[in-house]
């Protein structure tokens, strides 16, 4: 990362004189941005950076995002650049006792100066790098620099309230609740005063005296609660009941913040009748499978990321049925919106430390600016009740366990004792230190207290015996649910499409519209990914053979969106009917978190949500397969298996068989009533596939094929509708060419909306259409909707 000087001059401007006793002078706004040699200077926004500033201002006339930028704007990252901006410090502020100048975020090597005098140093993002920016295999290399985030002077007498925290906990012998409040101070002079709080809603309030001597000082708390409290629930369990919270410092005056009251534990224990352990979520007691995806960063460039587009992608989920998101330990820690409405959606977080596949330094100076980027992010997030864990880093155990940097046999020992200071004497240390109310895995994939046992690091972390696994094939025929790991835990798994023409159309011109493109190869940074996705897909179906250019790449594009919804639904669903399964020694699978929810920009990648936010096929699919109540089928050894996952319901199972050549069923069969098993999964229907076919007449593997759903005892459907392909579709008999007409329409004139969501048209060239229809398409504003 290339190293910039900010300056700051002291000259003339107003300061805003807030009423707590600090006086905040913000230096957000237009500073002035130089190169090294001062061929480039331009005014600049901060918070904001380089890139953003360039394109701006018309220096870089692109989109950096546009074809090939990512090459042609390397100059960028590898110039030193220069921030200056120039203030005043107010009469009334200069006579007071100390002054402290705040970055909250500066990308990432920097030196900053105060009229000529060096005054401070940085040489870490969040406070290090963000891995991606220099590219992963989803993702464009753009190591940004930057004032990414605000800055502001403070000026202060005695005291400063630097951080609160609220930790919610339940006592279990009373079963009763307190909010324990942590206050970190910056202390110049010693003082007394009262902290008042107050949670008005469970008329629940208290006074403590506070004394502060001069340096940094904690100061904790514990408020009592005199009521019972509505719980805080992951989505599609309970509601998410927010109390207000009112902390109230007599030296700098109040402020408000939500509090959640919630339990969770990581759940590893014996199981009947397997070896290893659990691997569970329990949330306020009760057992939660976690269905989500995960999540890395939403833009190369941070200071682009909008509310906005954080909602469109939160409310995606949520629409999805998700309830959990992993925050990929190789991105950004985000922002504070993102928790916020996490807490709101009941979106939980499983949250890495940006640590990924890598090994790194032990170094005094390093571990010293780890420590301090731990605290400051378990500070930052503990009181959000949607963050559930903590995990030190992504794949690094494994990376050691199975030899990813080929290291000699003689000095593994080295690199395992600096794995175990890194991630377990100094951030699990920290972390226990900090929050004792949630767990803490110090890998992903681990066998969780089983890697503990051996050392920290596992033979095979990948032991589907314990822990969370992290799963890919791209070669074999992702219909083989036999091949799939029966986990305790999916916590990454996929397979990668293209996104949609409108969505590449945005970077790209038509004559890059073509699968064997220098623009294809380029966007393509998995090795042999373009390829993978077409054999993968041709196991299937039909490859698109168009004569025309254009329709080819378009049926090329369908197609690979095609596969990768088949593929994830049929893993997906797989893990899910094993929840309550134990075959073999494996199963009483418990989450599935596919890769990846969201894009970093338009490209081909494992996401079910394009950059923009329109949805791939794959996510209209998710709201299916992880539906709260839901109906799996299978076939396994000549038998048509029907399985019921659901949280707490009854139902019965309806299946019927349907030719390729009519929407009319061919037969129908409902299974005897069957209770589902509360918080997992029953097989509610088991019939020889042969006999099927023979009892419902003219059928055929190639010409039929099987939809079913699950009902309740009076007949109204309560799951979405599924199917099972009882031959590949390339090979279906009686397919005809459908004929679709395709309009959007208002019922009214909507707002003007943050991005339209147009449904794809999901295998409707698998299905017969003997008249001409017409699919209407309403076009939804998200924020209505």
């Amino acid at each position: 990362m290339c190293h910039h000087l900010l300056t700051l001059i002291a000259l003339a401007s107003e300061a805003k004189r807030p009423s707590l006793g600090v006086d905040v002078i913000s230096l957000n706004g237009k500073w002035q941005l130089m190169n090294s040699n001062s061929s480039v200077s331009v005014s600049a926004e901060v918070p904001g950076c380089v890139h953003t500033t360039l394109q701006r201002q018309g220096f870089i006339s692109q989109d950096p995002y546009y074809r090939f930028n990512d090459l042609a704007y390397r100059w960028i990252s590898l110039d030193n650049w220069t921030y200056t901006t120039s203030f005043s410090v107010p009469s009334h502020v200069r006579g007071k006792g100390k002054a402290v100048l705040v970055f909250e975020g500066v990308d990432t090597v920097s030196t900053i100066s105060l009229n000529g005098l060096t005054i401070g140093k940085t040489d870490n993002m969040f406070r290090r790098y963000a891995q991606s920016s220099f590219s992963w295999d989803w993702g464009p290399s753009f190591p940004t620099l930057g004032i990414w985030k605000g800055v502001r002077l403070e000026v202060f007498n005695t005291s400063r309230v630097l951080s609160y925290t609220t930790s919610p906990k339940y006592d279990s012998e009373h079963s009763s609740w307190t909010v324990e409040v942590e206050l970190f101070f910056d202390v110049f002079v010693a003082s007394k005063g009262l902290v008042h709080l107050s949670i008005p809603l469970l008329q629940s309030e208290a006074e403590f005296q506070l004394s502060l001597t001069p340096g940094q000082s904690e100061k904790s708390f514990v408020l009592q609660l005199n009521q019972s409290v509505s719980l805080w629930w992951p989505f599609g369990h309970g509601e998410q009941f927010l109390y207000y919270l009112t902390i109230d410092v007599s030296l700098e005056g109040g402020e408000t913040f939500n509090v959640a009251f919630r339990t969770v534990e990581l759940v590893q224990e014996p199981i009947p009748s397997s070896p290893g352990l659990s691997f569970y979520f329990r949330i306020n007691g009760k057992p939660i499978f976690l269905k989500g995806s995960n999540w890395i960063p939403v833009h190369a460039f941070q200071d682009q990321v909008t509310t906005d587009m954080i909602t469109i992608l939160l409310r995606s989920a949520q629409k999805a049925n998700m309830n959990a998101l992993r925050v990929w330990g190789g991105g950004v820690y985000e922002q504070d919106i993102f928790y916020s409405l996490c807490d709101m959606y009941g979106i939980m977080i499983w949250q890495d430390f940006m640590f990924a596949c890598a090994l790194y330094p032990t170094e005094k100076d390093f571990i010293q600016t780890v420590r301090e980027e731990v605290t400051q992010q378990v500070r930052r997030l503990k009181s959000h009740p949607s963050v559930v864990i903590w995990s030190g880093n992504n794949e690094n155990e494994a990376a050691i366990a199975t030899d990813w940097f080929n290291i000699p046999v003689t000095v593994r020992p080295l690199y395992v004792k600096d794995y175990v200071h890194l991630y377990v004497e100094n951030i699990r240390d920290i972390v226990l230190q900090e929050d004792s109310t949630r767990p803490f895995l110090v890998s992903s994939p681990t066998n969780g207290v089983e890697s503990e046992k051996e050392g920290w690091v596992a033979k095979d972390p990948y032991d589907p015996h314990y822990g969370d696994t992290h799963f890919y094939s791209y070669y074999k025929d992702c219909w083989d649910w036999t091949a799939f790991p029966r986990t305790r835990f999916a916590s990454e798994y996929g397979f990668q499409s293209w996104p949609s023409l409108s969505t590449l159309s945005k970077v790209s011109v038509s004559s890059d519209w073509d699968f064997s493109s220098n623009f294809s190869a380029h966007r393509q940074h998995h090795e042999d990914g373009n390829q993978q996705m077409l054999k993968q897909a041709e196991l299937h179906y039909i490859l698109p053979n168009s004569t025309d250019p254009l329709q080819k790449y378009r049926d090329t594009i369908y197609i690979t969106q095609v596969m990768q919804a088949q593929c994830v639904k049929i893993q997906t669903e797989f893990y899910r009917r094993s929840r309550s399964d134990i075959v073999e020694g494996k199963g009483h699978t418990m989450g599935t978190l596919y890769w990846q929810l969201n894009d970093i920009w338009q490209g081909p990648s494992w996401s079910s949500v394009e950059f923009g936010g329109k949805w791939k096929m794959l996510h209209y699919w998710a709201t299916d397969f992880y539906a709260p109540i839901l109906s799996a089928g299978v076939e396994d050894k000549g038998d048509l298996l029907i399985y019921g996952v659901s949280d707490s319901h009854s139902e019965t199972h309806n299946v019927k068989l349907h030719s390729w050549s009519s929407f009319n069923a061919v037969c129908s069969l409902e299974s005897n009533v069957t209770t589902i098993k509360a918080g997992g999964s029953t097989l509610v229907f088991q019939y020889s596939i042969s006999a099927l076919l023979t009892q419902c007449g003219n059928c055929t593997r190639r010409s039929c094929i099987v939809t079913f759903h699950l009902s309740s005892p009076e007949g109204q459907m309560i799951s979405p509708h599924n199917h099972i392909f009882l031959s590949s579709p390339r090979y279906a008999e009686g397919l005809q060419k459908p004929n679709i007409t395709v309009r959007t329409i208002h019922s009214h004139p909507p707002p003007p909306p943050l991005i339209y969501y147009i449904p794809e048209m999901c295998f409707f060239t698998n299905r017969d259409v003997t008249e001409r229809k017409e699919l209407v398409l309403k076009v939804l504003n998200p924020s209505t909707n």
